[in-house]
């Protein structure tokens, strides 16, 4: 089964503009895995796995459906993850 860093996946499917932000995210223990905090840029994630991150005021669950191969266009970073829970996915709303 094939795994990928936490944080490089997050910066394919677009979650986090940069990849040192999405460490930065990940060593502060903003992101669940599972229900486990991750603490480290370096866990390793699969398909199947959930996480649960913030966005912008807003908290996101989402599935992970595939390991990306590269940072490509929003509409293929989309089908990386299935989301979870009611929310905008965009970090700049403004909260309910």
């Amino acid at each position: 089964m094939e795994r990928i860093r936490i944080d490089k996946w997050l910066w394919q499917a677009r979650f986090y503009r940069t990849r040192p932000l999405a460490q930065r995210a990940c060593t502060a223990g903003f992101i669940r895995l599972n229900g486990q905090r991750v603490e480290k840029p370096a866990a390793l994630l699969r398909c199947g796995d959930i996480l649960t991150l913030p966005l912008g005021r807003e908290v996101a669950a989402v599935k992970v459906l595939a390991i990306g191969e590269r940072r490509g266009p929003a509409p293929e970073a989309r089908c990386l993850y299935q989301v979870l829970t009611e929310t905008t996915l965009d970090p700049g709303a403004p909260a309910p």
